[in-house]
């Protein structure tokens, strides 16, 4: 059962498995009443799996050719510094130090 106070780790593992299913921790509570908390951990562990398994393969993909790694990262390293660069002219500005040059 959901008792945040007296059963932090099971309530983590229960608004984890709400989290990634979109339901409610009661719904889950029921479906898993008078069974082994063994038999809960099963089942939040298929549902992590069904969840970060595209994850896991895109990321097995990207590591398996180094040429698609290496464009991938280099187009979000210029995503990363174009949205910095703003941020910080943005920053520069509010705080009124002139901008890099």
């Amino acid at each position: 059962r959901y008792d945040r106070e007296n059963k932090p780790g099971v309530s983590n593992l229960l608004v984890i498995y709400a989290a990634l299913t979109g339901r409610q921790i009661p719904s889950i509570e029921d479906e898993y009443a008078g069974r082994g908390y063994g038999d809960f951990k099963k089942g939040l562990a298929e549902v992590v799996v069904s969840e970060f398994g595209p994850v896991r393969e895109r990321a097995l993909a990207l590591l398996s050719d180094e040429a698609e790694l290496d464009r991938v990262l280099a187009a979000n390293a210029e995503r990363a510094a174009s949205v910095a660069d703003a941020t910080l002219d943005a920053v520069y500005d509010k705080i009124g130090l002139l901008r890099r040059r």
